[in-house]
């Protein structure tokens, strides 16, 4: 199945199958230019005549920008799939951590996030989607020891129930700010679960952070599988 994926910024992304166009944690809507520039703009999306569904995984502001709330007016028959830790919008399904629910064509299951939130699991048109959210090892330099092995175990725990799943498209966490920490958790997944493509997410303004993942020892029972979208707008054409 031919796939589009395109980076917009930090967690946000975009995933166009042959039915379906689905928008992940959006949050940066400037400047104007469309999808080459890492832009939503809903007319452009409207033109492609598809089912669109837009996913936020939690509140936090670069995850989620209520802007998105005006798509359905603007898009014919777009669906809006929030975090239950989002205030509300009528017409949007609120969803729960540790749920599973069927929704416009998707089946949708939530992860417990190690932050706020869930991670979604998708299955749509054929094709099975991990969406990290804020779901990920967070180890981080100066919390107490005790924190960090609940993390570990907390996000273990989660990761551990898609042991064996066969994953198309995997958007995950690949944070600097963890330092040598960074990949831990996208590691962990990675050889938890049987992911055909990875995409990097959450490292802001730091996407050399790729590519330091690609020549990282670590990876080198996956690094070709990982896409090394780094730019706001870039996109990669699959065959999945």
């Amino acid at each position: 199945m031919k796939v589009c994926v395109w980076y917009l910024y930090h967690s946000g992304v975009a995933v166009e199958t042959e039915k379906s166009f689905l928008v992940f944690d959006y949050w940066r809507d400037t400047p104007a230019g469309g999808l080459a520039a890492g832009v939503i703009d809903p007319k452009e999306i409207a033109v492609k005549n598809k089912k669109v569904i837009a996913f936020s995984s939690h509140n936090h502001p670069d995850h989620y920008n209520p802007v998105i709330l005006g798509w359905p007016k603007q898009i014919p028959g777009a669906e809006l799939v929030l975090s239950d830790d989002i205030p509300a919008c009528p017409g949007a399904l609120m969803v729960g951590q540790d749920r599973e629910y069927d929704h416009a064509g998707i089946h949708i299951q939530t992860l417990v996030s190690t932050d706020e939130g869930v991670a979604f699991l998708l299955k749509a048109d054929g094709l099975t989607i991990y969406h990290a959210g804020d779901l990920n090892w967070w180890h981080w330099a100066g919390e107490p020891g005790d924190f960090n092995e609940k993390m570990a175990r907390d996000y273990k725990a989660q990761i551990d129930r898609l042991r064996g799943v066969k994953i198309d498209l995997a958007f995950l966490p690949v944070d600097p700010r963890l330092r040598g920490q960074y990949a831990w958790g996208a590691d962990y997944l990675m050889r938890t679960a049987q992911v055909k493509q990875m995409v990097c997410i959450h490292f802001g303004d730091r996407p050399q952070a790729i590519e330091e993942l690609i020549q990282d020892p670590v990876s080198q029972p996956y690094r070709d599988r990982i896409l090394p979208l780094a730019e706001r707008g870039q996109m990669a054409e699959l065959t999945l």
